[in-house]
């Protein structure tokens, strides 16, 4: 024996999701958070080629290096093969500061807005 399935029941559940749906994404601030990703995204970017394009091409200048940091290296030696060995540690350096400069800015951003306040419990 089959049941009949209501239409309206179908409905009602539906709409009984849809707002407990709505709920969770007002009670929880998924919105603030989907915004505050997007903006870390756009901020990251734009705090990259600031350190890129403006900081690195003079501090590498400075220590020799016409492609700012990331032109400084170190060849260690010859492989087996007879290729250098090449030790790209200025790379490393422009991520590092890349890393830091963002995390800097963020911080500075959230203090300034003062978004830390917003997810304590009240």
């Amino acid at each position: 024996m089959t049941k009949k399935i209501n239409p309206r029941n179908i409905v009602e559940a539906g709409e009984s999701q849809l707002m407990a749906f709505l709920n969770f994404i007002r009670t929880q601030g998924v919105v603030g958070l989907a915004v505050g990703l997007v903006l870390g995204g756009a901020v990251g970017v734009m705090v990259k080629s600031l350190v890129d394009n403006i900081i690195m091409p003079p501090l590498g200048l400075m220590l020799g290096s016409t492609e700012g940091l990331k032109g400084l290296s170190v060849t260690m030696g010859k492989t087996a093969e007879g290729t250098p060995a090449v030790l790209h540690y200025g790379i490393f350096l422009n991520d590092l500061i890349n890393f830091v400069v963002i995390a800097l800015v963020i911080y500075l951003l959230i203090s300034w807005f003062r978004v830390d306040k917003l997810d304590k419990k009240q």
